[in-house]
């Protein structure tokens, strides 16, 4: 069995009268991708800053790499890397001189910071810019370059708060690939992301947050067979869709619904069967109140 790089347990956190987080409890293996799903405001921020140091909890108790975040905060920090919600990089350098700068004040000797940078900057495909001042680059170039930045020294533990937001949808992909190969070195990865099709791309396990409690945790599949069987779409005649009818999956209840949908549909709408997405996942979790799920 994986060794837990975080841990969690009945970790709480107020601001002022505003319950952020209710009681979370979560573990995640070593050498895995967890992602947390989770409607704007569900706490989602909060709970990286605290597993970071950057904030402490009211109650609970928080692990990571083994350590504990209030009484080791040391330890934690050196085990792990952050990178935000914004690209933490500065516009008057270049990737390369950003690169060197926080090399030297993470301890790296002058040669080290700079084979570091040449490794780093041809990981993530920035060789052809490297000396150009980052204030040039596009959304998807400063992403990459503040994700290159957080590894300039390498930890076991990576957080990556909404990564890819903001970004085009090549960059975002690109992105997804560096993200794969961070797990197939072995390093922990832990995102918060508000793209279902991320989650479903890259982790192994997802978490899904909702009024400050984790509400379902699973892989995909996992997630997907709990919120039921096949769902029936109806569109329209611009193949838009209108209406979805989860169902059990079974020949019997998807026949009776089709059956019921014949005499109360408008003529001309069409039908379509597929399985669950993780839309439909969020949908569930996060709309209804739901008793949480572990699977």
């Amino acid at each position: 069995m994986n060794q837990m790089a975080i841990e969690v347990s009945n970790l709480r956190k107020n601001f002022g009268k505003q319950i952020v987080l209710n009681g979370i409890n979560l573990s995640v293996p070593a050498g895995t991708v967890f992602a947390l799903l989770g409607p704007n405001g569900a706490g989602k921020t909060t709970l990286i800053h605290i597993l970071s140091t950057l904030i402490t909890p009211d109650e609970g108790k928080v692990r990571v790499g083994g350590y504990d975040v209030l009484t080791q905060q040391d330890q934690v920090k050196q085990t792990i890397s952050l990178t935000g919600q914004f690209a933490a990089v500065d516009e008057v350098l270049s990737a390369e001189e950003n690169l060197i700068m926080i090399g030297r004040l993470s301890g790296l000797t002058t040669a080290e910071s700079r084979q570091r940078t040449v490794e780093l900057l041809k990981a993530f495909d920035l060789v052809d810019a490297a000396k150009k001042k980052v204030k040039t680059y596009s959304g998807g170039m400063r992403r990459r370059l503040d994700l290159a930045i957080s590894l300039v020294v390498s930890r076991p533990v990576i957080f990556l708060d909404e990564p890819t937001t903001g970004l085009d949808t090549i960059s975002r992909r690109a992105l997804w690939e560096i993200i794969k190969q961070l797990a197939k070195n072995g390093m922990t990865v832990f995102l918060t992301t508000q793209y279902l099709e991320e989650a479903d791309q890259l982790a192994d396990r997802i978490g899904v947050i909702n009024g400050g409690r984790i509400v379902a945790v699973g892989s995909s599949e996992e997630l997907k067979s709990h919120v039921g069987g096949e769902v029936i779409e109806l569109l329209n005649a611009d193949d838009e869709v209108i209406h979805t009818i989860p169902t059990s999956g079974s020949i019997e209840d998807i026949s009776r619904t089709l059956n019921e949908l014949v005499r109360s549909v408008p003529v001309g709408t069409r039908v379509n069967i597929r399985r669950p997405s993780m839309d439909d996942v969020f949908v569930a979790f996060t709309s209804n109140a739901k008793e949480t799920m572990h699977a």
